[in-house]
């Protein structure tokens, strides 16, 4: 299974699963045309999309993909928000409900963001394992059955998480005047820091993880190469930084 990267940004995120026999996209926030020539022009290949929320940068070619009849997945409140919830190709999921698409099995779960019912998921593929996928999420600290707060997930093989800014950069930014300051407010209130991806994936077992991707990195808050560094150290895992264009073999094993 490759996994590959469109964007992963603010300017536009798409991932796209794919083995050559069947694909999930995940986030559709770019042009359908760039998807289309990802796929080599065989979208029919896509069993469906899978949206975490509303916002633009993850949902802007939403409408595209169902005018293709690619079956769309999102919560209930993703759906309403973007106009979509009475198309008979969107299926509304609820928290911890076990979907299947195609070989592919999704449970998605309620992450913290400004947005009316936002979602990460586990997907599971017999190729890729089982894959923890998190953006636009403020932590992942909801779970009161843990002492630290910090929910686990049992069996991961792949992750892929944001890593959106970190709090010194940010914190010079709005002295620097070059971030308002009501923009960092937000910020830090909606999407993940470093220390929190951090703890986030010192929390987990990561003995069956073969790669972890850091996704929505901002560009003027953080430091891409230092937090590649840092998190490969600190957990002994292939650390990648996703970045448009790029293909990463994502089997649950590297062999």
């Amino acid at each position: 299974m490759d996994l590959r990267i469109l964007g992963s940004s603010s300017k536009g995120n798409c991932y796209i699963f794919d083995n050559g026999d069947e694909a999930l996209v995940i986030e559709c926030g770019i042009p359908f045309n760039r998807v289309r020539m990802a796929m080599d022009f065989k979208t029919n290949r896509i069993k469906g999309v899978v949206i975490s929320h509303e916002h633009g940068d993850h949902s802007a070619a939403v409408g595209k993909f169902l005018e293709r009849f690619i079956p769309v997945y999102t919560s209930r409140g993703t759906a309403k928000a973007l106009n979509i919830d009475t198309n008979e190709l969107v299926h509304q999921v609820a928290d911890h409900e076990m979907v299947s698409i195609g070989k592919f099995r999704i449970m998605p779960f309620r992450v913290e963001h400004d947005a009316a019912e936002p979602f990460g998921f586990l997907i599971h593929h017999p190729e890729t394992g089982t894959v923890m996928f998190a953006t636009d999420t403020r932590d992942l600290r909801y779970n009161p059955f843990n002492p630290d707060n910090i929910i686990r997930f049992p069996g991961l093989n792949n992750i892929m998480i944001e890593c959106s800014f970190r709090h010194d950069i940010l914190e010079k930014n709005i002295a620097a005047g070059r971030l308002p300051k009501a923009m960092a407010n937000r910020t830090k209130k909606s999407h993940c820091s470093f220390a929190e991806c951090r703890a986030t994936l010192l929390a987990q077992d990561l003995s069956g993880v073969n790669n972890i991707v850091l996704i929505h990195l901002s560009d003027s808050n953080a430091n891409a190469r230092e937090i590649q560094a840092d998190i490969e150290a600190e957990t002994g895992k292939t650390v990648t930084i996703a970045e448009s264009g790029i293909t990463i073999n994502f089997n649950k094993s590297p062999f």
